[in-house]
């Protein structure tokens, strides 16, 4: 912890994806504890290097601001840890990314105590691979559980294999707030938010499309905006083999039907009613009381994600929103979420204070006597040797958590020719998704 006031926080954030950067930057910012009534940070954002290492396009549209940010490998993070010294560690990577920095640091700092607070959690509705996910979670200090539902959840997993469940912190999402919503706008605007895996099928997603379509042309005085993750070529959290920017080139799209980027919540500011199938969206839309939907056109199903709103008062078909059909949300499932936290949106109410355990943890954490103990994963090569040695090996660790011969070396400065090589290998892994393996997809279904 800073010594004065004066001194900024120091706070490492480890992303995989835009969204998990834009979570786990706005998390660094929500849970650092007040020093003295200040709670200045010092934010260095590190990107791992990979399939969905987000373009500087995407992170420019999320916003969220670092003191310094570069892209490394999973050893060459690990080696800067060594280096460098924070105060709060966030890893907002996938499961099996955590676990792996987990066993990383914990080989890394095994003769430390003055080591970071270490943090993690999701990004959004955790609505599959539920004690999958937490498991390889296991072993930070916070496990952050975005609303009280998700908080109980969690307890119950870790109790229920007999591992340590203290970590398991309740919070909100980090990202919500806005204007509560006060009204149509003119034109009345309707937003499809679409997501990169979910639909998967060609099929189910042109369907998709194709109802958007119809429902603009049933309502020529409303807008409607088909809102878009990311541009063709980029990845996201999920990979997206099918864009929807692609099957709309195919059709002839009403004047008042209109492809969009951008921040959510700016789109948000216009928006009359959210449409979509399961994304996190609903909740930043819910948050603000805007009307919002969840579609049950394809079923209600888990592969779809679209039974977490089971409850919630928002599901609903295209034919009846084609009918004018406004959803009203349940209180007590909205309030489970932790979205429109006592009846307030907009930040205020206790959605204000969602974050005060986390800070008053991590706080205690920092100046816990004596520093913090090692870090202690559930998973380990006694608890599972046929399952961790494979997560550590793709990022190049040994199962004790050492990097392995041969891992990639530090890069501080790759020159021209590694830069172009490194976006063609990206060019070429993202060509094969989204334009080679459906292709083959489609011929093994001959």
């Amino acid at each position: 912890m800073p010594e004065s006031a004066t001194e900024a926080l120091r706070v490492a954030v480890l992303a995989d994806s835009d969204t998990r950067w834009k979570w786990g930057a706005l998390t660094a910012h929500r849970i650092a504890p007040e020093n003295a009534g200040q709670t200045d940070i010092r934010l260095d954002g590190y990107l791992l290097r990979g399939r969905a290492t987000p373009t500087a396009r995407q992170l420019k549209e999320v916003g969220v601001q670092a003191d310094s940010l570069r892209e490394v490998t999973a050893v060459e993070f690990l080696r800067s840890m060594a280096r460098e010294s924070y105060d709060i560690l966030v890893l907002a990577l996938v499961g099996g990314g955590v676990q792996a920095m987990l066993h990383g640091l914990k080989r890394l700092w095994e003769d430390r105590t003055d080591r970071p607070v270490v943090v993690t959690g999701y990004v959004g509705v955790v609505y599959e691979k539920l004690a999958d996910g937490l498991l390889l979670r296991h072993g930070a200090d916070v496990v952050l559980a975005n609303s009280r539902q998700d908080a109980e959840r969690f307890r119950a997993v870790y109790e229920g294999v007999g591992a340590d469940a203290s970590a398991v912190t309740e919070v909100a999402l980090p990202f919500l707030g806005g204007a509560p919503y006060e009204g149509e706008h003119d034109p009345y605007t309707v937003v499809f938010a679409a997501q990169p895996s979910v639909p998967d099928s060609r099929r189910d997603r042109t369907y998709l499309l194709d109802r958007l379509v119809r429902h603009a042309r049933l309502h020529p005085g409303r807008e409607v905006l088909l809102k878009l993750r990311s541009k063709p070529g980029e990845h996201t959290t999920h990979i997206e083999e099918l864009p929807y920017q692609k099957l709309a080139q195919k059709r002839d799209l009403p004047p008042n039907l209109r492809l969009v980027y951008g921040h959510m919540g700016e789109v948000l500011d216009r928006t009359d009613l959210l449409v979509t199938v399961s994304s996190t969206a609903a909740l930043e839309a819910l948050h603000r009381r805007i009307p919002t939907v969840v579609l049950t056109d394809l079923g209600i199903r888990e592969a779809l994600g679209n039974h977490h709103f089971v409850g919630s008062g928002c599901l609903a078909s295209w034919d009846q929103l084609d009918a004018g059909h406004r959803p009203v949300p349940d209180e007590e499932w909205v309030s489970r979420q932790g979205v429109a936290a006592g009846g307030s949106p907009g930040g205020e109410g206790s959605y204000a204070t969602a974050f005060d355990a986390a800070r008053e943890r991590i706080a205690k954490l920092l100046h816990r006597p004596g520093g913090l103990p090692p870090l202690t994963p559930y998973y380990t090569p006694g608890t599972a040797p046929g399952y961790l040695p494979g997560i550590l090996a793709r990022h190049h660790l040994g199962p004790d958590g050492t990097p392995l011969p041969g891992a990639p070396a530090a890069d501080k400065d790759p020159g021209p020719v590694r830069q172009i090589v490194r976006r063609a290998a990206r060019g070429a892994y993202r060509h094969g998704v989204q334009r080679v393996a459906p292709v083959i997809r489609r011929m093994g279904e001959l």
